[in-house]
């Protein structure tokens, strides 16, 4: 593994135009669990089917049961970036990367210091209420009781996107030009499953389009670089 790490040292040493996608693997060493691996939330065991309760029809008709499970299992506030999420960040700090796409909603590449961070399924760390928009902290909606309310009356809503909801029209634009653009596309911590997220690397005509994933994608055999490895013992390296 030693030499693939100094190829991939090498490659992105003389890149100037890195783009960086990433997945639930790049926060799970931050100890926030992914969603599908055999210990990922949609292989526990719960009245309704994860998949079902983050949904836009089951936001809207059960919002008590949605909210009782978005606040177990969707609270990031108390979890630091780990060494991938300030890595990235140095590389843009340095000139070299010039997006970060992700489909994680935890808001940890900004905290770590990223600037331009394009969140394909929107951020726990925005809150709007659904009558009067007005925005809400992460912490109101963690602490409320019940289903939280705005001052106006209405149902404060998670700017994440769920099940049903299409994404953001600017993210995706933006996502799909900045990956048009790049030198390089680094692809890590994702199962590239997720339809149209994983479609996005389709856009890549660069020179290096490199995966780092713990399983194999269905994307391995385009990838001019692979290697199936935790991103924390690739990152510290770099």
């Amino acid at each position: 593994m030693k030499d693939k790490i100094e190829e991939l040292k090498k490659i992105l040493e003389n890149s100037s135009h890195i783009v960086f996608f990433g997945g639930a693997g790049v926060s799970t060493e931050s100890g926030i669990p992914d969603f599908r691996s055999k210990d990922g939330l949609y292989n526990q065991k719960y009245k309704y089917p994860p998949e079902e309760i983050l949904s836009h029809s089951f936001f809207m008709n059960y919002p008590e049961e949605f909210f009782r499970f978005y606040k177990e299992k969707m609270n990031c506030l108390n979890f630091e970036p780990n060494i991938t999420h300030i890595k990235l960040a140095e590389l843009e700090n340095k000139g070299k990367l010039k997006a970060v796409i992700t489909q994680n909603i935890d808001g940890l590449h900004s905290k770590a210091g990223s600037k331009n961070v394009l969140e394909l399924h929107g951020s726990v760390l925005r809150n709007y209420c659904m009558k009067c928009h007005q925005f809400y902290e992460a912490s109101f909606i963690f602490q409320s009781k019940g289903v939280p309310k705005c001052s106006c009356g209405g149902v404060i809503k998670p700017d994440v996107v769920l099940y049903e909801e299409p994404l953001r029209d600017d993210v995706l634009t933006n996502a799909i030009q900045a990956i048009k653009n790049a030198d390089v596309l680094l692809v890590a911590g994702t199962s590239l499953t997720v339809y149209p997220a994983s479609s996005l690397i389709r856009y890549f005509r660069g020179k290096y389009l490199i995966l780092i994933n713990q399983d194999v994608t269905p994307y391995d055999d385009l990838a001019t670089f692979v290697l199936h490895e935790r991103l924390g013992l690739i990152f510290k390296d770099l």
